[in-house]
């Protein structure tokens, strides 16, 4: 009796496991979560960047006012869950004197 539970414990917890790893995000749901994030932020104030996704890849483009912002970006999209792979294709511009 006591096998039996064993083995049941272990396959409901192997299939419970299994259905969470099948469990992905949609590109939609991570472009609306990279959007606010980027905009959010006081460093990125990413509103302007174009974002693209996927299958999970996010693809940023357009110009970022220094190195900084730049960089600000790729690692806040990165953070998002789902995302598998940030593209930073920003380009930098010459800052305002």
């Amino acid at each position: 009796m006591r096998k039996l539970l064993v083995l049941l414990t272990a396959f409901i917890l192997l299939a419970g496991a299994c259905m969470a790893a099948d469990k992905s995000v949609s590109d939609d749901k991570i472009w609306d979560q990279v959007s606010i994030k980027l905009t959010g932020d006081p460093i990125a104030k990413g509103g302007a960047f174009k974002v693209e996704v996927h299958e999970g890849v996010v693809t940023l483009s357009g110009p970022a006012e220094t190195e900084r912002q730049k960089d600000r970006a790729g690692k806040l999209a990165k953070k998002v869950p789902g995302v598998k792979q940030v593209v930073n294709n920003l380009t930098v511009t010459k800052a305002a004197k």
